[in-house]
């Protein structure tokens, strides 16, 4: 399998109850399913905050203004359409202050339309109990570096 490293930005979206937003995929090569913020890679010359608010709005049709300015690197390994994607991607977090915004498909090239199976908010508490894998597998961890206030704080686990 062919390795390769995208430049990439993803937008760990937040609803008025903290719920995350996932996009649930399913891979056109192996046919797996994944769970995964929106997202998706950096074109020449674009900084990442740009690349991330658009590929919000191409992804779910929400308001990229809602995409705040601070990012974390995160290191990605992970497996799609029989490559390996490996590298570090910048995540940006985005507030909403409605619950559950409906995303809508406004800018999917032909393949994600087919590929993107459902959006749905899920409670942070919840990523576990999901029935396919979740990407980065520790989201949490990610969404506790872009909001360390948050319900999740690892204290508050423990």
């Amino acid at each position: 399998m062919e390795t390769l490293h995208r430049p990439a930005a993803r937008v760990v979206c937040l609803d008025a109850a903290d719920r995350i937003l996932l996009l649930h995929w399913r891979d056109p090569v192996d046919g797996t399913w994944l769970w995964e913020p929106p997202g998706g890679g950096i074109d020449p010359g674009e900084a990442p905050l740009m690349a991330a608010r658009r590929e919000l709005v191409e992804e779910t049709g929400l308001d990229p203004g809602a995409v705040l300015e601070r990012s974390d690197p995160v290191e990605r390994d992970v497996c799609w359409k029989g490559m390996r994607y490996v590298g570090s991607e910048d995540f940006f977090v985005a507030r909403f202050t409605e619950e559950r915004p409906s995303p809508v498909r406004v800018g999917l090239l032909p393949d994600e339309q087919i590929n993107l199976d459902s959006y749905a908010w899920v409670l942070w508490s919840d990523l576990d109990s999901l029935p396919d894998r979740v990407e980065p597998p520790h989201l949490i961890s990610v969404l506790g570096a872009l909001v360390p206030d948050g319900p999740w704080r690892k204290e508050d686990r423990d």
